[in-house]
């Protein structure tokens, strides 16, 4: 009799903190710097450059799926370059519908993290990722510039603490230390994220003007 061998895989789920550890301990300086650079850009500039911004979150979400798409047919490198292309080339003048995909993207990642973080059954993640994305796609149909300024900063935020956890778990002597604390207090990650992500809210409305009607021509 043959001898039968099952094959068991792990359940697909939320990405937790270890997974999120795991994952800066694997990441490499370059990267990990890159992301604390680019996450300043995001929450010091997010709304003066926003259309570049957005332009640029929607060609990496374009390469990604791309990617996706092609690489069972070995031609994941070359779908992902049009990929990449094509929702850029859209992106740019639909901004207003691109900064909502944005929006409902981030929301849905912001309510399936607070959905785990305050230890809610993870099988359904999926409704506060579903809660956050209606939200915050709406959100920006109404309040334009205020979105913008959240969306940013978030992103901006995010980047910043993984690249700044990417560098720290390079030195031997603290990663252990923070990992233990992490895992002990798992909300330490939002928390952190929270903090940069609120300054840069404050930073962008205070150096940037609502967008307004051209002013009157002067009286004769």
């Amino acid at each position: 009799m043959a001898n039968t061998t099952t094959a068991t895989t792990a359940a697909p789920h939320w990405p937790q903190n270890g997974d999120l550890m795991q994952g800066c301990e694997e990441m490499n300086v370059g990267f990990a710097t890159i992301l604390v650079m680019a996450g300043v850009v995001y929450l010091l500039w997010g709304y003066q450059i926003f259309k570049w911004l957005v332009t640029l979150n929607a060609a990496v979400l374009g390469a990604y799926l791309g990617w996706i798409l092609g690489r069972n047919a070995e031609a994941g490198v070359p779908c992902a370059v049009v990929g990449g292309f094509v929702c850029g080339v859209v992106a740019w003048p639909t901004m207003q519908y691109a900064v909502a995909v944005m929006g409902g993207l981030f929301g849905a990642v912001l309510g399936a993290t607070l959905w785990t973080t305050f230890k809610l059954d993870p099988d359904f993640a999926w409704s506060g990722a579903g809660m956050g994305l209606i939200l915050f796609g709406l959100l920006s149909f109404i309040v334009f510039r205020g979105s913008v300024m959240v969306y940013t900063s978030l992103q901006g935020a995010v980047m910043l603490i993984l690249g700044v956890l990417g560098l720290i778990f390079k030195i031997n002597d603290v990663a252990p230390q923070v990992s233990r604390k992490i895992e002990v207090a798992p909300f330490l990650v939002p928390m952190a994220v929270m903090v940069p992500m609120v300054i840069g809210m404050i930073y962008q409305n205070a150096t940037t003007a609502p967008v307004g009607p051209p002013p009157a021509p002067p009286k004769k």
